[in-house]
């Protein structure tokens, strides 16, 4: 009897494993994360505004990111920096960058190793809202087993340089870094 319930349940557990593993498998194809991959449309918030203020370029700092941590964001607004014009800042104000050596169609990130410590990714969980800035442009491309998120196609970065919100040090460095522009393209204005 004892041999019966085991063997019983042996099978029930086997078949539930084989169940559980036919749903979590899909057919959508998706990059691997390991390394540079198509970009796909990532979900954005609600279009209503958010229901604080967003803070000002000249008086908030933020807390630095350290060199290789991944920068998150929630938030993608655009903001009038340093006299440079118009550029896409994250959710604590802080300027973004793309690098001329990555590609923007398809989406791929070739800023890789000792490069991140300087140029840190800019990594989104799920939704990312906007203010001043086409939800349309916004997409992620796959690194590492995280999301990278892209504007108008390029991946993009925060500068190490870069200590508070408003500061466009980044800005032309190595001739080919640029801060971002609303509508993705690089803003070739120097402060």
């Amino acid at each position: 009897m004892i041999q019966r319930r085991i063997v019983f349940l042996s099978a029930a557990g086997l078949a539930s494993a084989f169940l559980l593993a036919a749903c979590g498998s899909s057919t959508e194809k998706a990059s691997t994360g390991t390394s540079p991959g198509n970009a796909v449309p990532v979900a954005t918030a609600a279009s209503e505004p958010p229901t604080s203020s967003p803070t000002t370029s000249e008086s908030t700092p933020s807390a630095p990111v350290a060199a290789g941590d991944p920068a998150t964001t929630t938030m993608v607004m655009a903001k009038t920096v340093n006299g440079i014009g118009s550029v896409a800042t994250d959710d604590k104000g802080m300027t973004l960058y793309r690098y001329d050596k990555d590609e923007a169609n398809p989406s791929k990130w070739t800023c890789a190793g000792e490069c991140t410590k300087t140029w840190i990714p800019v990594i989104v969980q799920d939704s990312v809202q906007t203010m001043g800035v086409e939800k349309s442009l916004l997409g992620t491309v796959h690194r590492n087993g995280l999301k990278q998120l892209t504007l108008g196609g390029w991946p993009l970065y925060r500068y190490v340089g870069d200590t508070q919100a408003g500061q466009t040090n980044g800005q032309a460095k190595g001739n080919t870094w640029y801060a971002v522009t609303p509508s993705g393209t690089k803003s070739t204005s120097t402060g």
